[in-house]
C-alpha cells in the first residue's frame, strides 16, 4: 500500500479553483472553527443575560476564549485546527471534540457553562449562519460595486447601435445600452433577493424542543419562561435573526441562501458568457481591462475573469440542488448524513459567490468597447440586419413572394439598397433612412435608462 505523501499546507489553497483564489478567507476552516467557538461563547453569554449564568461565569469564559465583540466574536481561542478537524471523524462533527477542548481552556468554576442546554447541531448551524453573513455582506458590496460600474458602462456607451444576436445570428439593431440595461437588472435583482435572506440562529437542544433550556432555567430559579429570551439574546449575540421555530429539519435558511447565490453568480454568469463571446478575435467589441496570456501563445489576451466567472456559474446550481436534495431527506429531528452534506456544499457556493462578484465587480470596471469593431460588425449583412423593419414597411407594397425574393437576392450578395430603390413601389422612400440600423433600435434607449433608474416610470 503506498503511503501518504507529507502534508504541505491546506488541502484547498485555491490552486485547481482560480476563481476563488485569495477572495475565500471569509469561509476558510479558520473562519468557521472562530465561529463555533464564537457560537458556543454566545450562548454562555445568552444565559448571562437572561439572568441565569453568573456575571463572573460569562466574564471567564469570554475572556479564556477571545471574545471581541458581535461583529468580530472570538479570536485568539487557542483551539488546534488540525487536532479538532482529527477528532470530528469519530462524533461525525466537529462541535463534540470541540466543546471538550473549549472546556479544557476555560476556568473550571465557569465549565459547567459551555454547551450548556444545547446540541451540536445548534452551534454548527448557528456557526454556519454567522460565516455566511460575513460573506454576504462582502458578497453584497461587490454586487453593489458592479451596479456602479455598469451604470457608468451605460452611461458612456449606452447609445452605441450594436447587433443582437439570437441563437449565434444577427438578429436586429440594439445598443451597447439595452443590452447592459440586462445585465445590470439581473444583478439588481439578484443583490435586493440576496439582501432579504433571512440568516437565523439555531438553537433548540437535543430535540428540537428546548426541554433542557426550560429545565435548566426552571432550577435556577428564573422567574417566567426563559426559552424565547434566551434565543433572541443569542441570535443577537451572533448578529443573526432570532428564529421563530427551531430548523433542524426545516431548512429553508439553508435553500434560501442557496437559492439567492446561485441567483447572483447566474447574473454575473450571463455577463460574463456575453463579454467572453463579444471579445472572440472575430468579432471584437468588448476587452476586459486586463487579459490573461497564454502559455504557448504569446499573442493572447484572454477574458480570464469572464472564463472565471463562467466556471462558477457552471458549478454553482448544482450545489444549490444537492442542498435542496439535503433538505428534503433532513429526516426526524436530526438528519442521518443530510444535514452533513450541506456543511461542504454551502461553503463551497458561498465561496464562488465572493470569488464570482469579487471578479464581475472587477471585469465591469474595466470593460472597454472598440466602436470601430461594433460598426464593423454591425454593417456585415449588408443592410440585411434591418430586414424585420423592411419587411413591415416593404410588405404591403409588393407583397410578401416579392419581398422574399428581394431578400434571397440581397443574401446572395445584391445590393440592398440598390434593389430597393429599383422598385417603383420604393418611389418617395428614403432609402438611407430606411436602412440605417440607428432608426430601428425601438425601446432600446427607454430599457436602458429604466435600468439606470428603476424607479423612473412607477
Amino acid at each position: 500500500m503506498p503511503s501518504n505523501p507529507p502534508s504541505v499546507g491546506s488541502f484547498d489553497d485555491g490552486l485547481l479553483s482560480p476563481i476563488t483564489a485569495g477572495y475565500d478567507g471569509l469561509v476558510s476552516d479558520r473562519a468557521v472553527l472562530d465561529a463555533l467557538v464564537t457560537a458556543e461563547v454566545a450562548l454562555v453569554r445568552a444565559w448571562q443575560h437572561v439572568g441565569v449564568a453568573p456575571v463572573s461565569a460569562e466574564a471567564e469564559v469570554s475572556a479564556a476564549l477571545g471574545w471581541v465583540d458581535t461583529k468580530h466574536g472570538c479570536r485568539d481561542h487557542g483551539i488546534d485546527l488540525g487536532a479538532l478537524a482529527a477528532q470530528s471523524v469519530a462524533g461525525g462533527n466537529p462541535v463534540i471534540p470541540l466543546v471538550g477542548a473549549l472546556r479544557s481552556i476555560v476556568p473550571e468554576s465557569a465549565r459547567g457553562w459551555v454547551h450548556r442546554g444545547t446540541t451540536s447541531q445548534d452551534i454548527l448551524d448557528s456557526a454556519l449562519m454567522v460565516v455566511a453573513s460575513h460573506a454576504v455582506a462582502q458578497i453584497l458590496a461587490d454586487l453593489t460595486a458592479a451596479e456602479s460600474a455598469l451604470q457608468d458602462f451605460i452611461r458612456a456607451h449606452g447609445d452605441s447601435v450594436a447587433a443582437a444576436r439570437t441563437l449565434t445570428q444577427h438578429a436586429v439593431p440594439t445598443t451597447l445600452g439595452a443590452r447592459a440595461g440586462g445585465w445590470l437588472n439581473g444583478i439588481r435583482r439578484a443583490r435586493v433577493r440576496l439582501e432579504a435572506v433571512e440568516l437565523p440562529a439555531q438553537l433548540a437542544g437535543a430535540g428540537g424542543t428546548l426541554a433542557a433550556i426550560g429545565e435548566i432555567a426552571e432550577a435556577s430559579g428564573a422567574a417566567g419562561a426563559v426559552e424565547s429570551a434566551l434565543v433572541a439574546a443569542y441570535a443577537d449575540g451572533l448578529g443573526l435573526a432570532a428564529p421563530t421555530a427551531p430548523w433542524h429539519t426545516s431548512r429553508w435558511p439553508v435553500t434560501e441562501l442557496g437559492d439567492a447565490l446561485v441567483q447572483a453568480i447566474d447574473a454575473l454568469g450571463k455577463v460574463a458568457t456575453d463579454v467572453a463571446t463579444a471579445s472572440r478575435t472575430e468579432i471584437g467589441e468588448l476587452l476586459e481591462g486586463t487579459g490573461g496570456g497564454s502559455s504557448a501563445m504569446p499573442q493572447k489576451q484572454n477574458p480570464v475573469r469572464s472564463v472565471l466567472i463562467r466556471s462558477a456559474a457552471l458549478r454553482a446550481p448544482l450545489l444549490g440542488a444537492t442542498l435542496h436534495t439535503a433538505s428534503a431527506f433532513a429526516a426526524d429531528e436530526r438528519p442521518d448524513g443530510a444535514w452533513h452534506a450541506e456543511w461542504p456544499t454551502l461553503r463551497e457556493l458561498v465561496r464562488l459567490a465572493l470569488g464570482a462578484s469579487a471578479h464581475g465587480a472587477e471585469l465591469l470596471r474595466g470593460l472597454r468597447v472598440d466602436d470601430d469593431a461594433v460598426a464593423r460588425n454591425l454593417a456585415l449583412t449588408g443592410g440585411l440586419i434591418v430586414s424585420e423593419r423592411l419587411g413591415i414597411v416593404l410588405t404591403p407594397l409588393i407583397g410578401a413572394a416579392r419581398f422574399k425574393d428581394l431578400i434571397a437576392a440581397a443574401s446572395a450578395g445584391g445590393d440592398l439598397a440598390a434593389l430597393i430603390t429599383a422598385l417603383p413601389e420604393a418611389a418617395g422612400l428614403d432609402v438611407d433612412a430606411l436602412l440605417d440600423p440607428a432608426h430601428y433600435t425601438g425601446a432600446a434607449a427607454s430599457i436602458a435608462a429604466r435600468a439606470l433608474d428603476p424607479e423612473s416610470d412607477r
